[in-house]
């Protein structure tokens, strides 16, 4: 039986080869991003390569989620008891997009904004969180998207540097 598949399919898969470490073969394509079919959660500009509404990157939920998701359970300082969040690793994120830079400017729904190193996506369990305790995030509950450490993994995350880099009711990312 002989398949067939789509340029969506195509770029779907060319993403997430990107996102496993073959980069170098999709890089070469420089296929873009499938288009977001649902509401747009996000949108990453800056130093990239691979975009898909300009010289952006807008992502749905069901883009974001699509690339692979991991869980962990911490301690944090504006929940009471432990949380679980689930969503994607900031690392794979960032290949995927083809990101060039050094830092990432990360702003919010209200415009706070902060700086991350990429230095921590690649030595700390960071995830972009879609869900808390296997629920997707209101807005009013820090949501949709939360930029969440594994606190519990190294007793240097539990510090104000790291809770400020923290970003919840995250809207846009811009690598610098």
């Amino acid at each position: 039986m002989q398949g067939t598949f789509s340029r969506r399919g195509f770029v779907r898969i060319a993403g997430l080869a990107a996102a496993a470490g073959f980069g170098g073969a999709t890089q070469a394509l420089a296929a873009p991003l499938a288009k977001p079919e649902g509401k747009v959660v996000l949108s990453i500009s800056g130093l990239i390569g691979n975009t898909n509404n300009g010289d952006k990157a807008d992502f749905d939920m069901a883009m974001l989620e699509g690339l692979g998701t991991v869980s962990w359970t911490t301690k944090t300082p504006w929940y009471k008891d432990p949380v679980t969040f689930s969503g994607v690793p900031m690392s794979k994120l960032l290949e995927v997009v083809g990101a060039k830079g050094t830092s990432l400017t990360v702003t919010a729904l209200n415009d706070y904004a902060t700086d991350i190193p990429f230095e921590d996506f690649k030595t700390q369990p960071v995830m972009l969180a879609t869900k808390r305790d296997g629920n997707y995030m209101p807005v009013r509950d820090k949501g949709p998207l939360f930029i969440v450490y594994n606190y519990d993994s190294n007793a240097e995350l539990q510090h104000q540097r790291f809770y400020s880099r923290s970003v919840w009711q995250v809207a846009r990312m811009v690598v610098k």
